[in-house]
């Protein structure tokens, strides 16, 4: 666990938000006193364990998790490969500019 003084947390944000992002936690000292405690999200607040580290079997259980919520609905390689077949990639005619091209000549446009 580590620990940080409000200034110091202030002035090194991005460092503790990188411990937390690791699994770790930090708590915030007011003068010496301890007042809050920075946690990874989703873990509850009284929960001290690590979180196990990431890896293949823990990806799936996770992407399975949010399938049956309906936060996701996986893709069908199949499926995609058929949708791939009908579909060609847009060809530009003669004289078809670059789409950054197509941006700056649209730029100049506007400004005038």
């Amino acid at each position: 666990m580590t620990r940080a003084g409000i200034a110091d947390l202030k002035n090194n944000l991005s460092r503790y938000i990188n411990v937390v992002r690791a699994g770790g936690e930090v708590v915030v000292l007011d003068r010496d006193t301890p007042v809050a405690r920075i946690v990874p999200f989703g873990r509850p607040a009284g929960d001290s364990r690590q979180p196990a580290r990431g890896g293949a079997a823990q990806d799936g259980e996770r992407l399975s998790d949010l399938e049956r919520q309906g936060v996701i609905r996986r893709g069908d390689a199949t499926a995609v490969r058929e949708w791939q077949k009908t579909r060609k990639p847009v060809r530009l005619g003669p004289g078809g500019g670059s789409v950054v091209e197509t941006l700056l000549t649209m730029r100049r446009e506007d400004a005038r």
